[in-house]
């Protein structure tokens, strides 16, 4: 029994003298910075093991990021579509634009009316930058096209008065004016510029998020994916290559507005027209890669004025339109086809020919004869242009961009709409494509200024449209390059 209990004792008192060991042991090794793993895995939290793990896991981030070639999603500002909402929002605006619209239709007595009134139409703008003196927003060519004026609508809904600074009609693009005197500094200091992306990185599937003024009823917000790269899309008007699709609903008063990436970048600018109602999930951007040489180049442009009627230049010249079914049809570009001078003419523009066709006004791109005319509705004559036109070489065309010194309205536009009927069916008669001394059925101008050709119809029917396609035919058929 005695033996027992001796037993007992002594292990009590190794116990005893273990504990205090391992105690000891570990109050020294915490003193000196040394851990120790437990049997879970489990390590001991001290200052220094704490600052060694965010090392480490900083040298770990670094070399992931070495690897891939891409930081993760909170180094690079990913965020929600809230997030990328709410700080896109001060460079989205909207613009109201009052359209001047030509009317034709008989009135209630029977007679015959044709006259012209406004109409307020409403699109989205994305602030991309300013000057000096003014506050730049790029937005699409057809959103201020036909404009008698024009105000934008800032993200803490101040209106202010805009100007169109430049405009490419071929790219759809247009860069608007704010002059920085007209914003007020509370304003001034809740909008900002937009950061702008590179298109060309976006993938096939990656999130975007839209934002725009939608119906006029103020800005909203869309999402979705990029659902394709490189779409051409065609509507009855015109055509445009290498757009973003995108499921994000794009619908009409988007049209300018915001197209971006999950960092909150713009990475497109949104197209409503080329959104089809009978289709869900399609919409289209321009895609900013493409977009930001447009705005870079309009964005140097001098702001101009509408000049007076009596003191416009003119380029002294006669012309046809180009649309997209006749440059198809014919294997030639788009744009304002030269096909006479006007006699008499004090327009310097001998560097032009027969044959040209216009495509760029002063590096701002033209589709039609009333894109042509708009611009030049802000020169004055005497001014000196440069006209950049497809000139015919063979099979091919050479793009050539010319000096003309714009001549004025006395000598240059002989078929005034001022004048008299005989006069106007006189100088119509020129035009290999006019019907009936001076109806047009697609754009026919003179002197790249004031048009004669009106739209309309006789009311003889398809064979009046068979009748002049014949002419078109044979007309080009006449100048065989």
């Amino acid at each position: 029994m005695k033996k027992v209990a001796g037993i007992v004792l002594g292990a009590v008192l190794f116990g005893a003298v273990a504990g205090a060991s391992m105690v000891g042991v570990n109050v020294a090794a915490q003193k000196a910075g040394i851990a120790y793993q437990s049997d879970s895995g489990a390590q001991a939290v001290t200052p220094e093991t704490t600052a060694a793990a965010t090392q480490a896991a900083a040298e770990t981030q670094a070399a992931g990021t070495a690897g891939s070639g891409t930081a993760p999603a909170s180094t690079l500002g990913y965020g929600s579509v809230s997030e990328v909402a709410k700080n896109a929002m001060p460079s989205v605006v909207a613009i109201t634009n009052m359209m001047k619209y030509q009317a034709n239709g008989f009135s209630l007595f029977g007679n015959y009316q044709n006259y012209e009134t406004e109409v307020p139409a409403s699109g989205s703008g994305v602030i991309v930058g300013k000057n000096d003196t003014e506050l730049l927003i790029v937005t699409n060519n057809h959103v201020v096209a036909d404009s008698s004026s024009l105000s934008v609508t800032f993200c803490d809904n101040e209106s202010v008065d805009a100007e169109i600074k430049g405009t490419d009609a071929s790219a759809d693009l247009a860069v608007v004016a704010v002059k920085l005197s007209d914003i007020p500094q509370a304003t001034m200091d809740a909008l900002k510029v937009i950061s702008i992306g590179n298109s060309d990185d976006i993938q096939v599937g990656d999130q975007v998020v839209a934002i725009g003024n939608a119906l006029g009823y103020g800005q909203s917000v869309t999402t979705g994916i990029i659902s394709a790269k490189d779409r051409d899309v065609q509507t009855s008007e015109s055509s445009e290559s290498g757009l973003l699709q995108t499921d994000a609903a794009i619908n009409p008063g988007n049209s300018g507005g915001a197209l971006l990436n999950m960092q909150g970048e713009l990475i497109g600018i949104n197209v409503a027209k080329y959104s089809d109602t009978d289709v869900e999930g399609m919409g289209y951007s321009i895609p900013s890669a493409k977009a930001k040489k447009v705005i870079d180049s309009l964005s140097t442009l001098t702001t101009r004025q509408a000049v007076p009627e009596d003191e416009r230049g003119y380029l002294g010249i006669q012309v046809k339109n180009i649309d997209a079914q006749t440059a198809q049809t014919f294997d030639m570009p788009q744009g304002v086809f030269i096909y006479k001078f006007t006699e008499g003419s004090n327009a310097e523009n001998s560097g032009l020919q027969e044959k040209d066709i216009i495509t760029a006004l002063d590096g701002q791109g033209v589709n039609t004869f009333d894109d042509l005319s708009n611009l030049l509705s802000k020169y004055k004559a005497g001014e000196t242009v440069k006209v950049t036109v497809k000139r015919p070489n063979g099979s091919q065309y050479d793009e050539v961009t010319v000096d003309v010194t714009l001549g004025s309205s006395e000598t240059s536009n002989t078929n005034k709409k001022s004048g008299t009927q005989s006069q106007q069916n006189q100088g119509s008669a020129n035009d290999p494509f006019s019907q009936n001394g001076g109806s047009s059925s697609n754009g026919n101008g003179s002197n790249g200024n004031g048009s004669d050709g009106s739209q309309g119809s006789n009311g003889s029917g398809s064979s009046d449209q068979e009748q002049l396609w014949q002419q078109f035919q044979q007309f080009f058929n006449q100048y065989q390059r």
